[in-house]
């Protein structure tokens, strides 16, 4: 049979390796859930800057669109609208 001392020492090790067992998964835990919300926040983010650059081109006139509904970008084009390409700079960098 093992000494009192012995026992004493597995117990408190075995107690030991538990509590930082949970504390480690806690952190762990935690960890994940700040990834996910930060990754939901991105794609969030991503959604809206796409929603605005989109909403942009639907509002221009049409005669400040490109066929391909893109605002002019060539300062020497006679139809360059500097307020609607400021416009739609300002969504693409947000």
């Amino acid at each position: 049979m093992a000494s009192t001392g012995a026992n004493v020492l597995r117990w408190s090790a075995l107690f030991s390796g538990i509590s930082y067992g949970l504390y480690h998964q806690s952190q762990l835990k935690s960890q994940a859930q700040l990834n996910d919300v930060q990754r939901k926040w991105k794609d969030e983010e991503s959604l809206i800057a796409r929603a605005k650059a989109e909403w942009v081109k639907k509002t221009l006139p049409k005669d400040k669109q490109t066929a391909g509904g893109d605002v002019i970008s060539d300062p020497n084009d006679p139809k360059f609208d500097l307020e609607a390409y400021l416009t739609m700079q300002e969504a693409k960098q947000t």
